[in-house]
């Protein structure tokens, strides 16, 4: 079973920067693709930052964050990161990693971790 581990939430203040780990049990490139989505109260979870590990490995960001927010990887530690700048109080929500894998087929979710940017 794959475990996803997030870390780095917190409080910050708007124009602030924050960096968010997930650390997955297994080898990153086994998945085909990892990201991090957020979810506030009430909303569905969204799309933040995703990349394609295969077929490509392109990158999609939501509008809300381009340009302020960068995903990025690192195979030794299998932690993938979420570089947040320019940070808004409208970034407060909880950020989730996912890691998709068709073979076994899987779809897995971390538990989580806060983000709160104060105006």
């Amino acid at each position: 079973q794959v475990q996803l581990q997030e870390s780095g939430g917190g409080l910050v203040q708007a124009g602030g920067f924050l960096r968010l780990s997930c650390a997955a049990s297994g080898n990153i490139f086994s998945f085909n693709a990892i990201g991090w989505y957020c979810q506030v109260p009430g909303k569905q979870r969204e799309l933040v930052a995703r990349t394609r590990i295969t077929s490509g490995g392109s990158t999609n960001y939501a509008d809300s964050v381009k340009g302020r927010f960068a995903i990025s990887g690192d195979s030794a530690k299998n932690t993938v990161y979420l570089q947040m700048s320019s940070l808004k109080p409208e970034d407060t929500a909880v950020y989730y990693c996912n890691a998709e894998r068709s073979w076994p087929a899987g779809n897995f979710w971390g538990q989580g971790t806060q983000v709160t940017v104060s105006s």
